[in-house]
């Protein structure tokens, strides 16, 4: 079933927009900091970073020792919520910096921005994108897949953060990215799940570029309410 929240935000002015292209991980964390207290006093209007990282691993409040990677390279230890997670080139990351309604409602936050990841990704045709229940993220069921079974599988990663009502960090959309570093940690702290990319669903080529456009709009009409959350979306628990 879909139903409609009417907009999240404090704010009834434009989201602005910034593509970024790729910048590296701490750089950017340090400028979502510093754009989230302007939001906070008002200085700013809320925003959307869009952009991409140079290969790195991020590990969030709830990650434990054994989720590290075994490949040896470093983790930058961050403030969102979560565990441990990659970031690289061919993924699509977005970080609203949004002024968040009283009260605020992280979970209604999350759940926007799981659809809007999920609209995105049905958009290129994977119809069966969705939600497991009790993870975050936005999955594809488990199921038979050239001719072998498949666990669920994660296409997009979501971590945030709100601080002062304002949100930081975001979601990260798999389009064409390599798996190969996610073999040496355990993606999300989650052992009995896959990873995947829009790409390897597909078995063609959808790029950072292809995906920026729809998941701007996306993003942007769940945060104002124009894109109802299917609270039906799930794909199951396996």
């Amino acid at each position: 079933m879909g139903f409609q929240h009417g907009s999240i935000r404090r704010s009834s002015e434009d989201i602005d927009v910034e593509e970024l292209g790729l910048v590296d991980y701490e750089e950017t964390w340090k400028r979502q900091a510093e754009l989230a207290a302007q939001r906070a006093n008002g200085e700013i209007r809320d925003r959307i970073l869009l952009l991409q990282h140079p290969p790195t691993y991020t590990a969030g409040k709830r990650t434990e020792d054994s989720d590290r990677p075994t490949n040896g390279l470093p983790v930058v230890d961050v403030d969102r919520g979560g565990r441990i997670t990659w970031h690289g080139p061919g993924q699509l990351v977005a970080y609203p910096l949004i002024q968040l309604a009283d009260p605020v409602d992280v979970v209604d936050y999350v759940r926007r921005l799981e659809q809007a990841l999920i609209e995105t990704c049905r958009g290129f045709g994977l119809d069966s994108v969705g939600r497991v229940e009790g993870r975050s993220g936005v999955w594809l069921p488990a199921g038979i897949v050239d001719g072998q079974l498949q666990p669920a599988r994660k296409i997009a990663a979501i971590g945030i953060r709100v601080t002062r009502g304002v949100t930081m960090h975001g979601v990260a959309l798999n389009c064409d990215n390599t798996m190969e570093y996610y073999d040496h940690i355990v993606p999300c702290g989650l052992s009995d799940a896959g990873v995947t990319s829009i790409s390897q669903e597909l078995g063609r080529d959808v790029g950072v570029d292809d995906a920026l456009e729809p998941l701007r709009a996306n993003l942007i009409d769940a945060l104002n309410g124009d894109l109802p959350v299917d609270t039906g979306s799930d794909t199951g628990t396996q």
